[in-house]
């Protein structure tokens, strides 16, 4: 029998286990349209991802946008996502398995995620509730990905070190974020990043499908 090399699991959610990216879209450029600016294409908010919701507009606004107004349309992005962040959005193919047979397995697991707490708490109830209960999001008082903060809040909930967890993540941010933390990491292949960004970011080990993960949790 396999002997377990980690205890527990630590997600990212957006571009990991959900493909969010059309509805962060439709949403951002419901805020840009409302003030007057261009609209951005799912190219572009795909580069744009990943550093959470304030990032994610002050990057999509026409350059010296003036903060009062990025504030404005930032506020229209979240009221109208807090609403439609599940209308195009779902699960990768073979994520619902994937965490079905790690709770089968019993491993503790938990998201991680700069989106803000209320729309990670409403895609944790959608998507993830029967099979973990630890989802954590940008909220006051403590620091978004890359610092490790988040990720020690995670492994504290769950009741684990930090070597005994692996980070799994798509993005730079995920990346730099497990290095802080001073953690193992698992890059996938299906999110919002490619091979190259990924690479150049210092990603190590690759999966191409969710369940290549289970066997890089033993021995």
């Amino acid at each position: 029998m396999k002997k377990r090399k980690y205890k527990g699991v630590i997600f990212d959610l957006d571009g990991t286990l959900l493909n969010t990216l059309e509805d962060l879209m439709d949403s951002v450029n419901y805020g840009l349209k409302k003030y007057g600016m261009p609209e951005r294409s799912l190219e572009e908010i795909r580069r744009f991802v990943g550093n959470g919701a304030q990032r994610l507009v002050s990057l999509a606004v026409v350059e010296g946008t003036p903060t009062a107004e990025q504030e404005k349309i930032l506020a229209a992005f979240q009221e109208r996502y807090a609403v439609h962040c599940n209308d195009k959005t779902d699960l990768y193919p073979g994520i619902r398995e994937l965490l079905r047979e790690l709770k089968k397995r019993e491993f503790p697991m938990a998201i991680v995620s700069n989106k803000p707490q209320r729309g990670v708490d409403a895609l944790h109830r959608i998507y993830f509730q029967d099979c973990l209960s630890t989802a954590i999001g940008a909220r006051d008082g403590i620091r978004r990905k890359p610092s490790p903060d988040m990720v020690y809040e995670g492994l504290r909930c769950l009741g684990l070190k930090k070597e005994e967890a692996v980070f799994v993540g798509d993005s730079e941010v995920d990346i730099a974020t497990a290095r802080a933390a001073e953690m193992d990491c698992i890059t996938v292949s299906w999110g919002f990043r490619t091979r190259e960004e990924q690479e150049k970011a210092g990603a190590v080990v690759f999966v191409d499908r969710p369940e290549e993960i289970i066997s890089l949790l033993y021995f």
